[in-house]
């Protein structure tokens, strides 16, 4: 009868213990724009090579949600590379849209997140989309490459395919 009661507990237990797993929450790019705020339109390099005096970043104090601070997200995005070593980067920008600082100019600051993933990533891995998972906070960093309204300390980076 003891090791039914003891099994019976054990199983009990077990159902109602919650699950400590990590839970991301998928996020899109539009959930990084507060309510109301309409980001300028995203040019081709063609624009800003008939129009270099608008080749820069706009809106530099664009608005950011401030409810997303210290959640864990997952996003989709595109890696700008800023730092590593030899194997693998370690710190970058991650735009939603291919060539965002890079070729045309950076997106307003609450269209980029500033990503530290101290294991970090192959640099193979850098040139197509990517998804991030971890810890979102509203912080302006003014960079040489942008300003950007949101860091990221990442948990994963795998291939968005």
């Amino acid at each position: 009868m003891m090791k039914f009661l003891t099994a019976l507990l054990v199983v009990s237990i077990s159902l109602f213990t919650p699950v400590h797993a990590e839970d991301y929450v998928t996020t899109h790019w539009k959930e990084l724009v507060p309510e109301g705020y309409k980001p300028p339109p995203v040019r081709s390099q063609a624009f800003y090579d008939a129009n270099p005096e608008l080749a820069n970043q706009p809106e530099l104090d664009a608005p950011m949600v401030e409810s997303l601070d210290g959640k864990k997200i997952k996003i989709p995005g595109y890696v700008v590379q800023l730092e590593g070593d030899a194997d693998k980067v370690t710190q970058f920008l991650l735009v939603p849209y291919f060539g965002a600082c890079v070729h045309v100019p950076p997106p307003p600051p609450n269209q980029i997140v500033l990503v530290d993933f101290a294991e970090g990533v192959k640099y193979e891995d850098t040139f197509d989309a990517v998804w991030v998972e971890g810890t979102i906070h509203v912080e302006r960093v003014e960079g040489d490459v942008a300003v950007v309204g949101y860091r990221l300390t990442a948990a994963t980076v795998t291939p968005y395919y």
